[in-house]
């Protein structure tokens, strides 16, 4: 992987697909607002996956067609959403206090930025204008024992996102255990960021550029190939 070429990074889809084929079947799922939401559309078909929301259902389904949206059945993102058969309605303090008490196996959220420990800071860039909003992600980040993050390797100014210490305001620390971008996916480590996929068209020392953190490469890295169809 000593040559760049072709096509560089993979797109927004492509990085939802990845990040869905680390779902264990029969998992509790919680995805955030935005390129997470994507996830549920690139789940294998031979898993399960029970979707909640914290305002409150379990065992939702994908976007219904227009002419059978509710206003009163969306997700978080206060997007329309079907039903799955034995899906489930309570109040938005019952489904934090499952967020709480440990129910949910994972939880896939945007990020601003990670640093090597695992902090994450996803709500707030510090500048005086800053909506204060943390909203469920703060509990989310406590209570789920897998956080994966999806988010772009750098800004829309270049700038990375993959940290060795977070400038802008925590969300959480020490709780983010991988990180997929259009440039690859990255375990958190002992000893910081492991890349242990990387995206087609990058080298490894495209990826470090790229990169505040130091990187560890795996033994066996290897390339991501995602379906064409994406």
């Amino acid at each position: 992987m000593s040559e760049s070429s072709g096509k560089t990074g993979l797109s927004r889809p492509q990085v939802a697909w990845r990040a869905a084929q680390d779902l264990v079947d029969g998992s509790v799922v919680n995805l955030g607002i935005g390129i997470p939401e994507m996830v549920a559309d690139f789940v294998p078909d031979d898993r399960q996956i029970i979707y909640h929301t914290e305002n409150g259902v379990l065992g939702f389904g994908p976007r219904p067609a227009p002419e059978d949206e509710d206003p009163d059945l969306i997700n978080a993102g206060k997007k329309p959403v079907s039903l799955l058969p034995g899906a489930s309605f309570f109040h938005h303090a019952d489904s934090f206090a499952m967020i709480r008490g440990g129910h949910l196996d994972y939880c896939i959220l945007g990020a601003m930025q990670v640093s090597e420990d695992g902090n994450l800071a996803n709500w707030s860039t510090g500048a005086p204008d800053a909506i204060p909003a943390v909203g469920g992600a703060m509990d989310l980040v406590a209570g789920v024992p897998n956080v994966f993050i999806i988010t772009d390797h750098v800004t829309r100014k270049g700038q990375p996102k993959l940290m060795k210490a977070c400038t802008y305001p925590l969300t959480a620390v020490g709780v983010v255990k991988r990180v997929f971008t259009d440039y690859g996916v990255f375990d958190v480590t002992e000893k910081g960021f492991r890349i242990t996929e990387i995206a087609p068209g990058l080298t490894v020392s495209e990826v470090e550029a790229k990169t505040d953190a130091p990187l560890e490469i795996s033994d066996h890295l290897k390339l991501i190939e995602t379906p064409s169809n994406i």
